[in-house]
C-alpha cells in the first residue's frame, strides 16, 4: 500500500485557456508521475460551454458537468478546486471555495494585491485547508536544478545582477473595454499577467530565502500607461549587499529567445525559452571559458509537476507547500503592489477596506 501514488480529484472552476492547458496536463500519461490526477467536475458559465471544454479538451474522460462555479465547490465528491478564472475573481473565488471545505489551488497573480491575498489565507488557516497559488515555473525541475546551481554550488560564484524581460505583443489597441487585459476592474496590464514572471525569476535568482525568510530589497519602478493599464513595467530591486535585479513586462513586443541571465562574480547564466516555461539554460564560466547547456525533457506543457506537489503536500496533511508558501505569495503581491504605487497602474478593488 505505500507504493500507491496519492490520487486527487480536480474540480475545474473557469474554462478558459489556462484552464483547458492545465486538465491537459493533469490526465497526461507520464512515466515519472508522483501522483493519480482526476478531472473529477467541471464548473463553468454555463453546461453549454463545459460540455465544449470537455470535448476538446477531455476526451475520453466524463467529468460531472455544472453550469456555475458552486456545484464544484459543494460536490463532495472533489477534493482540490482548480481556479482558472481573471485575477480579479480569485479573492472571491478562493473564499467560497475554502467556505465549502475545500482545498485550493489558484492560478496567479493569486489576487489583485496582498490585502486581498491575506483575507483568503486567514479564512483558510481558520478553515484548515490546503491553499497554494499555481505558480507552476517554480517546480519545473529545470528551475529546481538552477536554483541549486546557483545558491548551493555557486557556479557563477557570488551574484551581482538578474536580467529578466516577459513581453508578449498582445495587441491590446484591437480589445474591447471589458477584455480582461483592458479593464482595471479584471487587474488589467503587463505587471500582473506576464510581469510577476520576470519578477519571480529576478527574486529566485537573487536571493535563496522565500517568503519570511527572503531578503527585504528596496525597490524603484516605472510604468507606461494607457488608459490607466500598463502596457510596460520595469523595477529595479536593489538588496542590502548591492545585488540588483533588473525586471521588465510589455504587452507590445515580443521577448528575446534568452529572456533571463544571472552575472555572478566567475560566470553568467543565460535562461531560454518562453518566461514562464523555460526550456534549457547555459552555464558561461569565466574561469576556464567554458559553457554548459541544461535541457530538460518536458511532456505536455508542464503544469503536472505543480500538481503532483500538491496531491504530496494534501496526501501528507499539509496546508501549505514550501516551494510556494502563503508568506512568498504575499512577499511577490506587496512587491507588486509597490511597483504599481510608483507606477501608477491602479485597480478598483486597492480602496476597498
Amino acid at each position: 500500500m505505500s507504493g500507491e501514488l496519492p490520487t486527487l480529484r480536480w474540480g475545474i472552476v473557469a474554462t478558459g485557456l489556462i484552464s483547458s492547458w492545465f486538465v491537459q496536463d493533469l490526465v497526461l500519461d507520464r512515466k515519472d508521475a508522483k501522483a493519480r490526477h482526476v478531472v473529477q467536475a467541471i464548473g463553468s458559465s454555463s453546461l453549454e460551454k463545459g460540455k465544449a471544454f470537455v470535448e476538446k479538451h477531455l476526451s475520453g474522460h466524463s467529468p460531472t458537468l455544472y453550469g456555475d462555479y458552486e456545484g464544484v465547490y459543494a460536490d463532495p465528491n472533489v477534493d482540490i478546486v482548480y481556479i482558472g478564472t481573471p485575477h480579479a475573481f480569485h479573492k472571491q473565488n478562493c473564499l467560497d471555495a475554502i467556505n465549502a471545505g475545500k482545498n485550493i489551488l489558484c492560478e496567479k497573480a493569486f489576487t489583485l494585491n496582498a490585502k486581498e491575498a491575506q483575507t483568503v489565507f486567514e479564512a483558510a488557516k481558520a478553515k484548515g485547508v490546503f491553499v497554494m497559488e499555481a505558480m507552476w515555473t517554480r517546480f519545473f525541475p529545470l528551475t529546481r536544478t538552477l536554483l541549486s546551481l546557483l545558491h548551493e554550488e555557486k557556479v557563477i560564484g557570488d551574484i551581482s545582477r538578474v536580467f529578466c524581460d516577459f513581453a508578449m505583443n498582445q495587441d491590446i489597441a484591437s480589445l474591447g473595454p471589458e477584455s480582461r487585459l483592458k479593464n482595471p476592474a479584471l487587474g488589467a496590464g503587463s505587471l500582473l499577467d506576464i510581469g510577476i514572471y520576470s519578477l519571480t525569476w529576478g527574486l529566485l535568482g537573487s536571493d535563496a530565502g522565500i517568503g519570511d525568510k527572503a531578503q527585504v530589497p528596496e525597490i524603484a519602478a516605472k510604468q507606461t500607461l494607457d488608459d490607466g493599464v500598463d502596457i510596460a513595467s520595469s523595477a529595479v530591486i536593489l538588496y542590502p549587499n548591492g545585488q540588483q535585479a533588473i525586471v521588465t513586462s510589455s504587452s507590445s513586443v515580443k521577448t528575446k529567445p534568452v529572456f533571463c541571465t544571472i552575472q555572478g562574480s566567475q560566470g553568467y547564466i543565460d535562461i531560454e525559452g518562453f518566461t514562464s516555461a523555460p526550456q534549457s539554460f547555459t552555464v558561461h564560466s569565466l574561469k576556464d571559458g567554458s559553457s554548459k547547456k541544461y535541457e530538460f525533457e518536458r511532456p505536455g506543457r508542464g503544469f503536472y509537476w505543480e500538481a503532483d506537489a500538491v496531491a504530496l503536500d494534501i496526501a501528507a496533511g499539509k496546508v501549505q507547500n514550501e516551494i510556494m508558501p502563503w508568506a512568498e505569495t504575499i512577499r511577490v503581491l506587496e512587491i507588486l503592489d509597490e511597483i504599481r504605487r510608483q507606477g501608477g497602474a491602479k485597480f478598483p478593488q486597492d480602496e476597498v477596506a
